[in-house]
């Protein structure tokens, strides 16, 4: 049997955090080629600016700390085709040193980035189409550790290892990850462009990412009908050094 190429046209595709940053992005390409997109975010405000700068998305809320409102969320969707998770915890560093990191709010980030996630799958998994799949985010600083940042390391390993054992486990569902390097989203283009600077002058192709360019690869994997399990780089060559 030979596979074929996968279409989003006619497909609803769901982005949990799809109110900015690469979820938005996610969202706008996915709409592009023809998807029913469903933005998801926990702030109802956000969500609402969301579905105005993208005509024809609808939205709807949820909150990834609490199971229930998880629950309640994918109850409401019904059936869907593909879903991608991009939403993250800003609320506190994560560049902190073991000798400083706070328990508590270490505990607090992965409520969203790896508790929240595995809460989307678990409810999310009943609805979804048999020949769907799904999409995590993970982070570079998973394959290129650095001193004082032991806290992505980890997430973005769980996130990794969980959709290796999604893939397995959900099949025939299939279960990937991006893995993107930095990207231009509104957090980072906070950061000084001194440190953005020094942080991509190493690399091959040495700049960020666009949310754009980082979306590409999520919809890569919603219509590639062959891959699962997999973890897709979008790191300007960052694995290379």
């Amino acid at each position: 049997m030979t596979g074929t190429a996968l279409s989003l046209d006619g497909k609803r595709v769901v982005v949990i955090g799809g109110a900015s940053g690469i979820g938005f992005a996610v969202a706008e390409l996915a709409r592009a080629q023809g998807a029913a997109v469903v933005i998801a975010s926990s702030t109802a405000a956000n969500v609402n600016a969301a579905v105005e700068r993208l005509p024809g998305a609808t939205g709807r809320t949820v909150d990834l700390r609490d199971e229930a409102s998880v629950a309640g969320f994918f109850e409401a969707l019904g059936a869907f085709d593909h879903l991608a998770i991009t939403a993250g915890d800003w609320s506190g560093s994560m560049l902190v040193s073991i000798r400083d990191l706070d328990l508590t709010q270490a505990r607090e980030l992965m409520a969203v980035r790896f508790w929240g996630v595995l809460a989307a799958v678990k409810h999310g998994c009943r609805t979804i189409a048999q020949d769907g799949s799904i999409t995590l985010t993970s982070g570079m600083l998973t394959h290129r550790p650095r001193k004082g940042a032991p806290l992505p390391t980890t997430m973005g390993g769980a996130v990794e290892y969980l959709a290796r054992g999604l893939a397995m486990d959900l099949s025939p569902v299939r279960v990937n990850a991006v893995c993107p390097g930095l990207v231009l989203t509104d957090h980072v283009k906070q950061m000084p462009e001194a440190m953005l600077q020094s942080m991509v002058a190493s690399l091959p192709v040495p700049r960020a990412a666009s949310p754009a360019e980082a979306a590409k690869a999520y919809v890569y994997l919603m219509t590639n009908g062959y891959a699962t399990g997999q973890i897709l780089p979008v790191d300007g060559g960052g694995l290379l050094g």
